[in-house]
């Protein structure tokens, strides 16, 4: 089953960049959440996006709001990505894919002619129940974070 808009969202328990871990159910009660999903660090769309989230962060936490980034990366490269561009919030290491799987975005994906399994840059935004509020997949890095940064302030 799909993590899906209106649905309990599926937690979770993950590694951080920092070696420590963090479940989605840290924040139930406490904080809405901005879960992404995105295929890898280091790599120019990511970047883009995870600069994009960094730049916003402020904003996300007036409207108290944690960003959560998820990838397949190992956690030695999600700190090296996060300190290069001074990430300000979490990356989660989901080497095995599990919680990509959970919520849908890891799926057969093409490339210059090249078939392989992958994520598909997703965002989720969880209220303090846990419950999934929006979904956007198959995300267009330009003007995410500000639709997704825009999509909490028209709920506040």
């Amino acid at each position: 089953m799909t993590a899906a808009k209106g649905q309990k969202a599926p937690d979770f328990t993950l590694k951080t960049q920092d070696g420590s871990e963090v479940s989605l159910s840290d924040y139930q009660g406490e904080k809405q959440v901005i879960l992404y999903f995105y295929p890898k660090d280091m790599t120019p769309g990511c970047t883009t996006q995870a600069c994009d989230f960094r730049d916003n962060h402020q904003s996300f936490e007036e409207l108290d709001a944690v960003i959560l980034g998820i990838s397949p990366d190992p956690e030695e490269k999600h700190k090296k990505f996060a300190d290069k561009h001074d990430l300000p919030f979490t990356l989660l290491v989901d080497e095995d894919h599990k919680v990509a799987e959970d919520y849908g975005v890891w799926q057969l994906k093409k490339n210059f002619g090249k078939e392989y399994m992958g994520i598909v840059r997703s965002t989720f935004a969880i209220d303090k129940d846990g419950t999934i509020l929006e979904e956007w997949r198959g995300v267009r890095v330009k003007g995410h974070v500000e639709e997704t940064l825009q999509y909490l302030k028209d709920r506040a």
